[in-house]
């Protein structure tokens, strides 16, 4: 059996936060992030990196974090209760990227491994992840390319693994109380262990890799047309879903805040200006309808 290499993983995460930053900050051509390092007092911690304000994007955070503890908490044993009293190990890279411009989409990835050990017992570990996109105006070409890069990830590892993936996206990023998802979709996995240390490990590492190649030419495409008050005032409102969906549903966001984390890290993937309305509804035939009625549906984009 091949034993875990937490430093290999470590070593790896903090690369691609190091390239994701980069470019990121190529594209943005105004700011950069500004860098705060934590430490935890149970054991660990991490590197928060932040764009505010920028020519791009409104805010951008970047989050590498390595914790551990003696404890799993409950978000972390819900799925799987047989582990509950473990100690555990946690490292992961999380971003949340929030654009100025209403056509430019926010998007969300996350890449992360657990090692959950007790004494007299093998380690418990596991790999999980993904990328979504949440677009505000829909565009038929930006949804193709997002899951067609997505299906590129996957597919050195089997052809089952990116239909799975993307339903499991599909169900995960679910907003139940509006009966309605948070975006169009694109990979999710978790507790994924089934291919062995290095195989598993590969999968997160092309999932991860594959990112920015999925979300840059998006944001090339639509950072500079124009846009208005009204298209302003979407982003605004449809902000709030995602606002909701971090927390009350997120599993990252409720194991960083049950496991005494960083809260201005945890909480860095929020918006910066977000509205609420009651009962408001598209004006029927417009662009804001469209997004309802073609884009916030599961489908086969590919």
């Amino acid at each position: 059996m091949t034993i875990p290499s937490v430093a290999a993983v470590s070593g790896y995460l903090t690369d691609l936060q190091d390239r994701i930053c980069k470019a990121l900050e190529q594209i943005d051509g105004q700011n950069q992030f500004r860098e705060d390092t934590w430490q935890r007092e149970e054991g660990g911690g991490g590197r928060s990196r932040v764009l505010e304000e920028g020519g791009v994007f409104e805010k951008a955070g970047i989050n590498f974090s390595h914790v551990r503890g003696n404890q799993l908490p409950a978000s972390a044993t819900a799925h799987r209760p047989e582990l509950a009293g473990r100690s555990f190990e946690a490292l992961g890279v999380s971003l949340v990227i929030h654009p100025r411009n209403p056509y430019v989409p926010t998007s969300h990835a996350n890449v992360r491994f657990f090692v959950a050990e007790k004494q007299d017992s093998d380690p418990v570990w596991w790999f999980g992840g993904g990328f979504d996109l949440t677009p505000y105006y829909g565009f038929e070409e930006d949804a193709v390319h997002w899951h067609l890069t997505a299906k590129q990830a996957c597919q050195p590892f089997g052809e089952t693994i990116y239909p799975r993936f993307k339903k499991w996206c599909d169900d995960y990023f679910f907003l139940k109380h509006r009966n309605e998802p948070r975006g169009i979709g694109g990979l999710f996995f978790d507790d994924f262990n089934e291919l062995g240390f290095e195989r598993s490990f590969a999968l997160m590492k092309s999932v991860g890799d594959h990112y920015i190649p999925a979300y840059t030419p998006i944001v090339e495409r639509r950072k500079d047309l124009p846009f208005g008050a009204r298209e302003r005032d979407f982003q605004m409102y449809r902000r709030g879903r995602y606002v909701e969906f971090n927390l009350v549903y997120d599993r990252g966001t409720l194991f960083g805040l049950q496991t005494g984390g960083r809260t201005e890290s945890i909480l860095m993937s929020l918006p910066p200006i977000v509205t609420w309305r009651y009962d408001w509804h598209p004006q029927p035939g417009s662009e804001e309808a469209r997004l309802y009625e073609e884009f916030l549906h599961p489908k086969e984009w590919l």
